[in-house]
C-alpha cells in the first residue's frame, strides 16, 4: 500500500490504481435497480453533452480546428454530469477490467455490469433523443443539418477506422475518469475532464454511448432509418472503446502498479 503524501500534493498514480480497484468491487456489488437506473441518467447525461455540441458547432465561422476544440469542451458536460452528478457509464466501466485483472471480480461480475450499464445507456440515450426531438430543439434547418450530417457520416465509417477511433475515445476517456480520482474538488475534476474529453471529439473520435444518442437523432430528423447501419457502427465502436479503456489504460495500469510483476509504487 502507499503510504505518505505525495510530493506534488495530488493524489499519486498507485493510489489512484488502488482507488480504482476498490471502486470496481463496490460497482459490481450494486444492485440491479440502482445499477440500471444510473445507467439511464448516465446515457442521458452523456446526450445532453452531444446536443449541448451540435448546437454550440451550428453557424461557428471560427475554422475547423476551433469549432471541433469548442464543440469538445461543450461536450464534456456530459462526462462530468456522469462523474460529479454520479451514474454508471458503461465506457468509464471499463476500468473494471483492473479490479478483474487484480482478481478482485470475477468475470461473471464484469460482463453483468456491462451488461446492465450498457441497456440503460441506451435506454436513456434513446429516452434523450425521443425528447429533444419532440421540443423541437434540434429541428430548425440548420441544427437538424448538423446532426443529420454527423450520423450520415459515423454510418459511412468504414468498420477498421471506426473501430480504431472506439479505441482512441475510450484511451482519452477512461484518462479523464483515472485523473479525477486525483483532483481535491469537484472544480478540479471538472478540468481534468475537460480537455481529454474535448480532444476525443476534435480529433472525431467514436463514443459508443455517444453515438447511441447521435445515431437516433440523425434518424429522427431526417426521416431516414437506417436500423442494421446503427447496429454495426454501435457494436464496431463498443468493441473498439472495451479494447481502448480496459486495455489500454485498465490493464496496462494494473501491470505498473498493481501486479505481483510492477507494484511500481511511485
Amino acid at each position: 500500500m502507499t503510504t505518505g503524501p505525495h510530493p506534488l500534493d495530488v493524489v499519486s498514480p498507485a493510489r489512484i490504481a488502488e482507488l480504482v480497484d476498490d471502486v470496481a468491487i463496490r460497482k459490481v456489488h450494486l444492485g440491479l435497480v440502482p445499477v440500471f437506473a444510473l445507467a439511464v441518467l448516465a446515457g442521458a447525461f452523456i446526450a445532453l453533452g452531444a446536443a449541448f455540441y451540435i448546437v454550440t458547432v451550428t453557424g461557428s465561422d471560427l475554422g475547423f480546428g476551433p469549432t471541433r476544440l469548442l464543440g469538445g469542451f461543450a461536450f464534456s458536460l456530459g462526462l462530468i454530469l456522469v462523474i460529479v452528478g454520479g451514474a454508471e457509464l458503461f465506457t468509464g466501466n471499463s476500468l473494471i477490467v483492473l479490479a478483474r485483472a487484480d482478481q478482485k471480480v470475477t468475470t461473471g461480475q464484469l460482463l453483468r455490469n456491462w451488461a446492465i450499464v450498457y441497456v440503460g445507456n441506451l435506454t436513456g440515450a434513446l429516452g434523450t433523443a425521443m425528447l429533444v426531438h419532440l421540443s423541437g430543439a434540434l429541428s430548425t434547418e440548420a441544427l437538424a443539418a448538423t446532426v443529420v450530417g454527423i450520423a450520415e457520416t459515423k454510418l459511412a465509417l468504414p468498420a477498421g477506422e471506426t473501430f480504431f477511433r472506439g479505441i482512441l475515445c475510450n484511451v482519452l476517456v477512461c484518462l479523464a475518469v483515472w485523473m479525477c480520482f486525483a483532483a481535491h474538488s469537484v472544480s478540479g475534476k471538472v478540468l481534468v475532464i475537460a480537455f481529454p474529453i474535448a480532444a476525443f471529439v476534435a480529433l472525431g473520435f467514436e463514443h459508443s454511448v455517444a453515438n447511441m444518442f447521435l445515431l437516433p437523432m440523425g434518424m429522427l430528423e431526417s426521416g431516414v432509418f437506417d436500423l442494421s447501419g446503427a447496429v454495426r457502427n454501435l457494436l464496431v465502436v463498443t468493441a473498439g472503446n472495451v479494447v481502448g479503456g480496459g486495455v489500454l489504460v485498465a490493464l496496462t495500469y494494473w501491470l505498473i502498479y498493481l501486479s505481483p510483476h510492477g507494484a511500481a509504487k511511485v
